[in-house]
């Protein structure tokens, strides 16, 4: 069920055509894809079937996997999502990136208009005050973000360290791109296969080496951070304290997210020599996880109380809505009646009767909405109402006598 991007931009297009008062987004990620639908034209069922014949697929062969949620709840639940909250990675930053770019592509197509403006602006605004007034994402919870702040904390200078990466898998490859991120400047990747090494290497300006040729340059490493899938470990006590020596005894980081293990657990044993296991790595994880579901609890809290606000914005545009189509209503009576009266007159009728009749015509279809409400009000005995609707039309004024 996932958008490629031609399919988005195919799809929201597609969908644009079905009217003009209907607003889609599109939220398509790696693990999700999500509708956001605004209309009063279709129905859910609709919607569902109109998704399905995108994909070309059944919809009872998704009606097991999906969810929907309606009016404020969708609302909620779009700022849980943007907010991370709703994220296999409780607090990941990616999905409000991925959410503003869903938002951009649907004004792209032109299937945004005044309520999902408001509504992606101020989801917008709640994820930013989430970010800033929370620690939702202020922990690391993988263990190759883990390793690259622990790195942050015992090298401040990270733009000044030289870092060997050892694999070239996918878990090195997020430690390279946590480390470009941190301003990293000295990358040296190992492998056992020099291709890879050179093609994850170039990627972040680094260099690559064959595991082989570790021994001659672990001296010149002050941070190491293992993960292979070999057997037996690569990296020794003896090829650590043989580098220390050459170091000068100058303190060297250690960061083994292999299992099984890259790096001999004896190395700990040795002075100016700091070993970090991913089992020690996932105790941090562990903790910061209950960190973040301690400020998930106060994100949640805080979403709450900007959904009410929206409601109530909500409230009030459709009240203004109502007014604006009353009085659309009546220009549009008035004009059809002018035009009827205009072309009368043009044809030759007498003008006097014409606009007698204009004005009959006008005040009775204007009075006919208003006294049938009246009339029902009365009869059911709603003393409310009747008070609302007799200080709208002015009839609780007192008659008024001139005397000339």
């Amino acid at each position: 069920m996932a958008f490629t991007p031609d399919k988005l931009v195919e799809s929201l297009s597609a969908f644009r055509k079905t009217s003009n008062n209907n607003e889609l987004v599109i939220l398509s990620t790696c693990n999700r894809t999500e509708l956001y639908v605004n209309t009063s034209e279709m129905t859910q069922q609709e919607v569902i079937a109109w998704l399905a014949d995108v994909h070309g697929i059944n919809k009872d062969d998704i009606a097991a996997h999906i969810y929907q949620h309606d009016e404020i709840a969708a609302v909620e639940h779009l700022m849980r999502v943007a907010a991370g909250l709703d994220s296999l990675i409780l607090g990941e930053p990616q999905i409000l990136g991925q959410v503003k770019q869903s938002y951009t592509e649907a004004k792209r197509a032109g299937t945004i208009n005044s309520h999902f403006e408001k509504l992606f602006q101020t989801t917008f605004a709640v994820a930013k005050q989430v970010r800033s007034q929370t620690d939702i994402g202020a922990s690391a919870v993988s263990v190759a973000y883990a390793a690259v702040k622990l790195t942050k904390q015992i090298f401040s200078a990270i733009d000044k360290s030289h870092i060997l990466l050892v694999g070239a898998g996918e878990t090195i490859e997020l430690v390279a791109k946590h480390l470009q991120d941190a301003n990293a400047k000295s990358i040296t990747v190992a492998n056992r296969t020099l291709k890879n090494a050179q093609a994850l290497a170039e990627r972040f300006n680094g260099q690559s080496i064959t595991i082989s040729q570790i021994p001659a340059h672990l001296a010149h490493a002050d941070v190491v951070i293992s993960s292979t899938a070999s057997a037996l470990p690569l990296i020794g006590k003896g090829m650590v304290e043989s580098a220390l020596k050459a170091r000068k005894h100058k303190p060297m980081l250690l960061l083994d997210l292999a299992v099984p293990r890259d790096i001999e657990s004896e190395v700990s044993d040795l002075d100016d020599a700091y070993l970090y296991t991913v089992d020690d790595l996932q105790d941090i994880i562990d903790q910061n996880l209950a960190n973040r579901e301690q400020a998930a609890q106060q994100a949640a809290a805080l979403i709450k109380h900007r959904v009410q606000d929206f409601d109530v914005w909500l409230q009030q545009s459709m009240h203004i809505d109502l007014i604006k189509t009353y009085r659309e209503q009546a220009q549009q009576l008035r004009d059809t009646l002018t035009q009827k009266a205009m072309a009368r007159i043009a044809s030759g009728d007498d003008a006097q009767t014409v606009l007698q009749e204009l004005s009959y015509k006008l005040s009775q279809q204007m009075m006919h909405g208003p006294t049938k409400a009246l009339q029902s009000a009365i009869q059911e005995q709603d003393a409310p109402s009747l008070n609302l609707l007799a200080d709208a039309f002015n009839l609780n004024a007192a008659p008024t006598t001139k005397q000339e």
